[in-house]
């Protein structure tokens, strides 16, 4: 697939088959130290938080997911796009799908930690204090090679 090759997305909600294609794309940026990585066993029980994109060549090249916290907010975290379909807007696809169920699930707020700050904040994303984030988040944290030095910025929107 070249750059300048449309590129037709299908987004929906994950299903079980779409386990091991979810794990290799987290994979390949938990090897980068990007995201924490997720095992196929903890991929088959969140599975319904994740929406995935798919290419109609191509198949999974993106995933993000929607994990609710309290009856307010929720994360919006694993996000992750294939680098044969970055710069088409997949990414912002996936935000705006994760923003919408977060709508229909009667949320007030999605959050997420970051290292895309620019990409975020061109999405109506604003940096938040980490301590007005859900103390159940900080429950992955500990999993994280950067626990104790972490530098990923707090972010968060409404979803209305």
């Amino acid at each position: 697939m070249t750059p300048s090759s449309a590129l037709a997305i299908t987004y929906r909600h994950a299903r079980l088959g779409d386990v091991p294609a979810l794990n290799a794309l987290i994979a390949t940026f938990a090897e980068k130290k990007l995201m924490l990585p997720r095992t196929c066993n903890e991929l088959y029980e969140t599975v319904r938080d994740f929406i995935v994109a798919e290419a109609e060549v191509g198949g999974l090249v993106g995933c993000a997911a929607v994990h609710i916290d309290t009856d307010k907010i929720a994360e919006l975290k694993a996000l992750a796009v294939a680098q044969s379909a970055q710069g088409r807007g997949v990414g912002r696809g996936l935000v705006e799908r994760c923003l919408e169920e977060g709508r229909a699930l009667g949320l007030e707020r999605l959050f997420c930690l970051t290292y895309q700050v620019d990409f975020f904040t061109k999405l109506g994303f604003a940096r938040v204090d980490r301590s007005r984030l859900p103390e159940k988040v900080w429950t992955e944290c500990v999993r994280c090679h950067r626990f104790l030095d972490c530098d990923e910025v707090a972010m968060w929107r409404t979803v209305a």
